[in-house]
């Protein structure tokens, strides 16, 4: 009786495990363009090898932040400490110009405030806006950087005509990777995004990749980016290179820091968005290698933009995988430009 009375569970626990699974949710790609609320928009100097990209949310976004390479260029990055008093910021600049780009923030702030959106002091109406820089002045004209003109022009278009697209646009117009022996040797990479649906939850991210390191495809490990051989002809390891010597190298700072902004439509406060963003680093730290070091600004966003009950670790695991994959198309659509080669045309001529 007792082996007939456990048969009976196990097949009553086969049938619940079943009908489980016939009702589990399926995971779709989306456009990363599919979130309510926030706005996304680009504008760049192609012939200087610099822009912007700028996530606008007029009425408010809650927003974390964790940053993991050790020279990051940023703006206002306590707003988003957890014991800081705003609740909400009012958009994301992602430039590039190192710290010389952090002013296009202020044409940001000044496009929302003359639409009538920012937190009203009682004598102006101050939007709040975060930044952070990727460096890519070794590129292109390296006394054009983006400014409060161009951070106007972008805030613009995102209310007006949003224009959103991978490659070489924005703040990835200048972006780079491969370049611990100097851009000689380094690829064209851009800006990429990748966003899914599960159910009603939606999940994205959107990523400048501007690495010191190298790439890989974080389904299949191939390196698909970095480090040139001496000749162009195909690619090596970063880490082998580096590994040459252990003399120190005093100035790594040729053209690095990879960013992103991750999105949910689930509702969580900042604490826990920056909990998110630090698993979104996984991404990062899976697809890029080395990763976060010295020489990198490695910084990642995470907003939260509606009310959906999400569970925190399946959105941050997720996230992570967005980010990894943002990244693949982030080489994926970069075109050659400044003498640098991009992962497209070395297929192309048969050299990887």
């Amino acid at each position: 009786m007792r082996r007939f009375a456990a048969l009976i569970l196990l097949l009553a626990a086969a049938a619940s495990f079943s009908s489980l699974a016939e009702g589990a949710l399926t995971m779709r790609e989306i456009p990363i363009t599919a979130f309510d609320s926030i706005h996304i928009a680009q504008a760049e100097d192609a012939a200087a090898g610099t822009g912007c990209t700028v996530f606008v949310c007029p009425d408010g976004m809650r927003a974390g932040l964790d940053v993991r390479g050790g020279g990051p260029a940023s703006r206002e990055s306590q707003l988003l400490n957890p014991l800081m008093s705003a609740q909400t910021i009012h958009a994301i600049v992602l430039s590039g110009g190192s710290a010389y780009g952090l002013g296009a923030a202020n044409g940001v702030m000044e496009y929302l405030e003359e639409r009538g959106f920012g937190y009203d002091t009682g004598y102006a109406l101050v939007p709040l806006v975060a930044q952070s820089d990727i460096y890519d002045l070794s590129v292109g004209d390296s006394g054009v950087r983006p400014d409060a003109a161009l951070g106007y022009q972008a805030a613009k278009l995102s209310l007006e005509a949003p224009n959103y697209r991978d490659g070489n646009y924005g703040a990835g117009c200048g972006a780079s990777v491969g370049k611990i022996a100097g851009m000689d040797t380094c690829m064209k990479t851009g800006i990429g995004s990748y966003a899914v649906e599960i159910g009603e939850l939606k999940i994205g991210a959107v990523v400048v990749l501007n690495a010191l390191g190298d790439v890989f495809d974080w389904k299949t490990g191939e390196q698909i980016a970095g480090l040139l051989t001496e000749d162009k002809t195909g690619l090596r390891s970063t880490s082998e290179y580096m590994k040459g010597s252990y003399t120190v190298v005093e100035n790594k700072f040729v053209g690095n820091t990879t960013l992103a902004v991750v999105m949910t439509n689930a509702r969580f406060d900042k604490a826990r968005l920056c909990k998110i963003a630090g698993m979104a680093h996984d991404g990062l730290a899976r697809s890029v290698r080395p990763v976060h070091t010295s020489a990198d600004g490695d910084s990642i966003y995470a907003v939260s933009l509606g009310d959906l009950q999400a569970d925190q670790d399946l959105v941050g695991t997720v996230a992570a995988e967005a980010v990894s994959e943002a990244i693949v198309r982030a080489v994926e659509s970069a075109e050659s430009a400044y003498g640098l080669p991009s992962a497209s045309s070395l297929k192309q001529n048969g050299k990887h």
